[in-house]
């Protein structure tokens, strides 16, 4: 038993130590194969063109949907992209992200509202309540929850993944491409496939958890100092990986300083209106 303690304490400090590029640790007595695929994570963009093995994707979704559901509602979809005119034509849309077109596969993930529509026009029962933000969140975090699941069994099967939020740069044209109906809106994407053996990716250091785990009430009071002690550690990450040097903080205030900065998301609320999401 004590090997075992042993050997899971150095787990939890190697593994802390390379989230948080620090030497601070929980005196945790357990650990799992889980987390070391959890806290390994890294975003992966270099791919090779291998294709995925059969039966790949159904893993892939089955484990997606095995997320949790708000009340079961299940009121999300995915769209698989596999041909490779395609995948081009939606790196384009996303900034010209070569790793879509790369990869062998592009997942969609959609808040699907269109469906509970459809249940509730046959059984002839009104839908009030699919004109509500809340709603409409429900689909987009049901959507989330369940892309996480699929991230972690790629992992699990040793392959990588990088989410593509860009798409949402340019929703309307994604949401035409996909032959989208209305109570229907792209979240997010998700490139999966097999990294480069050349890629060098690195575990991205995390802010620390003193000032993201509140106890009982929320307390911001350590977080100026805390702040500039992780700019200084992301700047090691950025060494390590030929990465321009930038502070964390200046990159975060940047994306929210202005309306131009947000690359076309500015328009999501007037898109989803589009859509057909009225979000009362």
């Amino acid at each position: 038993m004590t090997r075992q303690t042993d050997s899971h304490r150095a787990a939890v400090q190697a593994a802390f130590s390379a989230r948080y590029r620090s030497d601070a640790a929980p005196a945790a007595n357990q650990w799992s194969g889980v987390l070391d695929l959890q806290f390994a994570h890294r975003t992966i963009r270099d791919f090779t063109d291998q294709p995925l093995a059969a039966g790949t994707l159904e893993l892939l979704v089955g484990a997606a949907q095995s997320a949790a559901s708000s009340s079961n509602l299940q009121l999300w979809s995915v769209v698989a992209v596999e041909d490779p005119a395609r995948r081009a034509r939606f790196a384009e849309l996303a900034g010209n992200q070569q790793h879509i077109a790369v990869a062998p596969l592009l997942l969609i993930f959609l808040a699907d509202l269109s469906r509970a529509e459809r249940v509730a026009e046959r059984l002839e029962r009104p839908r009030e309540g699919l004109s509500y933000l809340d709603t409409f969140l429900v689909g987009a975090l049901d959507a989330a929850l369940a892309a996480q699941n699929a991230v972690l069994a790629a992992e699990s099967l040793g392959l990588g993944t990088v989410y593509i939020g860009a798409l949402r740069n340019r929703i309307v044209e994604v949401a035409a491409e996909l032959g989208l109906p209305r109570h229907v809106a792209p979240v997010f994407g998700l490139v999966i496939g097999h990294p480069d053996p050349a890629n060098t990716a690195g575990v991205k250091p995390r802010l620390p958890q003193s000032i993201v785990l509140h106890r009982e009430t929320y307390g911001p009071e350590s977080e100026a100092a805390e702040v500039a002690a992780y700019d200084v550690r992301f700047h090691g990450f950025q060494a390590d990986q030929n990465l321009p040097r930038q502070n964390w903080s200046e990159v975060l205030a940047a994306r929210i300083g202005s309306a131009n900065a947000l690359n076309g998301r500015q328009y999501l609320g007037a898109a989803l209106a589009d859509f057909g999401f009225t979000n009362k």
